[in-house]
């Protein structure tokens, strides 16, 4: 059968392009013993995966131009010579950017039978949500009455640390780039919401939401955002840095914000972390997180592009702001 499969056709320079990817057909030989057949039904988009572009040494290797891209994706078993992977069940694997493939079963994950919808392994109950979940309790420690400054709020991990936020009992203050993505924060309960991209002064804005100042900030922008933080933390305040998207696209080193010193004025723990390294702990999470998914507690926000050919523009469309909340395309 024909498989479609998404590759790197250039590696970006600055904002990636439609032109930098191609779509193309594979043909798959039939299945071995041991193995079986995944045709995809939903993949994930995500910022980590831009660095991927890039031909630099990494946590993870680049991708390799003309190959299938990688990421993560929810697929159901179509054909299989596999005792322990049925014609019939879900998959969660690292095989997204194409329709079907064959393998082995290594590195595949089969998901649990729930009432929820199974793009949601990719969002609240996957990496965006372990690495939300990861960053406040195992890298801020965040406690009740604390406050918390997240930025990129309306994104995957965003939107999902604003949640555990106000769960833990902190005073959460988001920045998001625009003024609907500003009101469904304010309906999840989130009490001060900065539109960074009509406010003058993100310092100032931030010092106005928060008179008592910032006890963690959750870092998912760098530049201005990490800037306006440093500006704003007590003393003895955690940063838990996750990622800096402003940066991915930028063709020249960017340069730092001019406050660094406060890292030592103010005695502040700053730790950059990789949610990989903390996956012994998923169950812990998923258990929690399904609890108040279930109770309502939690609510799991999703964009859908649908069709393969939509990827690329769904992975673009993260460093344009199009997402609210988790990113994830479609397939069938």
């Amino acid at each position: 059968m024909n498989a479609q499969q998404i590759v790197l056709n250039a590696r970006p320079e600055g904002m990636p392009s439609k032109s930098d990817f191609s779509m193309i057909d594979a043909e798959l030989p039939a299945i071995k013993a041991g193995e079986f057949l995944v045709k995809n039904l939903w993949m994930s988009v995500d910022p980590y995966m831009r660095g991927r572009m890039i031909d630099r040494e990494s946590y993870i290797a680049p991708f390799a131009l003309g190959e299938v891209l990688e990421g993560g994706a929810i697929g159901e078993i179509i054909e299989s010579n596999h005792a322990d992977f049925p014609v019939g069940a879900k998959v969660n694997s690292m095989n997204g950017w194409r329709s079907h493939y064959i393998t082995d079963g290594r590195d595949h994950t089969l998901l649990p039978q729930t009432p929820l919808c199974e793009s949601h392994f990719l969002g609240v109950l996957g990496m965006p949500g372990m690495t939300a979940w990861t960053g406040l309790n195992r890298i801020a420690e965040l406690k009740q009455g604390e406050t918390l400054f997240v930025s990129a709020a309306s994104g995957a991990v965003g939107s999902v640390v604003c949640q555990l936020g106000l769960l833990m009992g902190a005073k959460v203050i988001a920045s998001v780039g625009s003024d609907e993505k500003a009101e469904a924060l304010s309906a999840m309960g989130v009490e001060q919401v900065i539109n960074y991209k009509t406010t003058a002064n993100l310092s100032a804005a931030l010092s106005a939401a928060a008179p008592q100042g910032v006890d963690v900030y959750f870092e998912n922008v760098g530049g201005e955002h990490l800037a306006a933080a440093l500006d704003n933390m007590n003393d003895h305040g955690r940063i838990a840095v996750c990622g800096m998207i402003s940066q991915y696209n930028d063709t020249a080193p960017t340069q730092g914000p001019s406050n660094l010193a406060y890292i030592i004025m103010k005695k502040l723990k700053i730790e950059g972390f990789i949610v990989s390294e903390h996956w012994q702990h998923y169950g812990e999470f998923s258990q929690q997180m399904g609890q108040w998914l279930a109770s309502g507690q939690v609510k799991a926000e999703q964009t859908i592009y649908e069709g393969l050919e939509q990827a690329p523009a769904a992975f673009i469309g993260l460093f344009e702001g199009k997402n609210r909340g988790k990113m994830v395309v479609k397939l069938a």
